[in-house]
């Protein structure tokens, strides 16, 4: 039986389509996807985010653990930032990516949903005089996305104009009432909160991390502040145009950052899980490369098509879907190291040949800074 999310009546009352999602029932649109998207673009949208992974680490070796557990140098992380990081296996493929938010009371974790279990092994394995918490049965998350994002929580009683991008702080937001920001329990979740100016859009965005108890509330008052319930099917569209990978479909444990081209998130002097296989794979050089492709025909591409260039397959895609920007076709692929940016080739669609020029995401202009 799929988990209920602590918004999952909200949800409901909207009208939302629902779905399984890496064991979770969450909402896939609320009526049009197109729309929703477009309301993230143009304005202000907030997701129902409370099914990815929560886990805390603290203590007097929580640096030391972290460090070990994921790719990026949590060493040069001050309190109050975040950052894009890595979690590898043994064999230097990708176990999950994610962001580290360092806090006052140490280290905020957060796995996407369907690898949290794994995540938090690779913690566990490496932890040394500290404690790990997995703190999802207690949480929820709200993440407020578009341009209008800042007004729209900072009239939800929660100012944010002066967060940089990827900072983070402590969020206190009482299960009724208004909302606050310092004051209050301070202390590691599920007791406290963490707020952060991060997102999955590639739009100006804040992630709202609380109790489960207060999230009800909080959806409400965003809602009356303007925003727009948006689903995962936008979600995807919105990641997919800004080249964001998803795990399971774009990168996985089968997959290198070497070839994903993640290698800016991996540091290979602090002596990460999988570092020699990873820094083995950097020095043989990859075989395979991900790109971007943007649809130059009419069609839209999907997962696991055939690339082909000369009528010679030279790889495959991973992502595919409709930009609701560009109102064009575009994909993620894994192809030959010979391919360029700006070469065109043609996907395979059911039997139909789509030309599509290669590129380097983003497809379209936004920039969560």
């Amino acid at each position: 039986m799929s988990i209920r999310s602590p918004l999952d009546d909200r949800h409901r009352q909207l009208g939302a389509s629902m779905t399984d999602f890496a064991g979770w029932e969450m909402p896939l649109h609320y009526g049009s996807v197109v729309a929703e998207h477009a309301a993230v673009r143009d304005s202000c949208g907030i997701f129902d985010l409370s099914h990815l992974g929560t886990l805390t680490v603290t203590g007097p070796g929580a640096e030391a653990t972290v460090q070990r557990a994921f790719t990026n140098d949590v060493t040069a992380l001050p309190v109050g930032r975040a950052h894009y990081t890595l979690c590898l296996n043994d064999d230097g493929g990708i176990v999950d990516d994610l962001l580290v938010y360092h806090l006052d009371w140490g280290y905020f974790v957060v796995p996407n949903a369907a690898n949290a279990p794994a995540v938090r092994s690779v913690v566990e394995s490496v932890a040394v005089d500290c404690e790990v918490r997995d703190v999802k049965a207690d949480m929820a998350c709200i993440a407020v996305q578009g341009p209008a994002a800042a007004d729209i929580v900072t009239a939800a009683a929660i100012p944010v104009h002066e967060l940089g991008y990827l900072d983070c702080r402590v969020l206190v937001v009482p299960a009724g009432g208004s909302s606050a920001t310092g004051g209050g329990p301070d202390g590691p979740p599920p007791e406290g909160g963490v707020l952060a100016r991060s997102g999955y859009t590639g739009e100006r965005g804040y992630e709202l991390f609380m109790p489960a108890e207060a999230a009800p509330t909080r959806w409400d008052d965003l809602l009356e502040a303007g925003a727009v319930p948006v689903g995962l099917g936008a979600r995807d569209t919105l990641r997919l145009e800004m080249g964001y990978p998803l795990h399971g479909q774009d990168i996985s444990p089968a997959t290198s950052p070497v070839e994903a081209g993640l290698n800016w998130a991996v540091k290979p002097a602090t002596e990460f899980v999988g570092r020699d296989a990873y820094v083995a794979a950097k020095e043989a050089g990859a075989r395979r490369r991900l790109w971007g492709l943007r649809v130059t025909d009419r069609g839209i591409p999907r997962a696991h098509c055939t690339v082909l260039r000369d009528a010679t397959p030279i790889g495959e895609t991973t992502s595919g879907t409709f930009s609701p920007t560009l109102k064009a076709g575009i994909a993620m692929a894994y192809l030959d190291t010979s391919v360029q940016g700006g070469d065109t080739v043609q996907i395979d669609v059911r039997g139909k040949a789509l030309s599509a020029e290669v590129t380097r995401p983003p497809f379209v202009a936004s920039s969560p800074k």
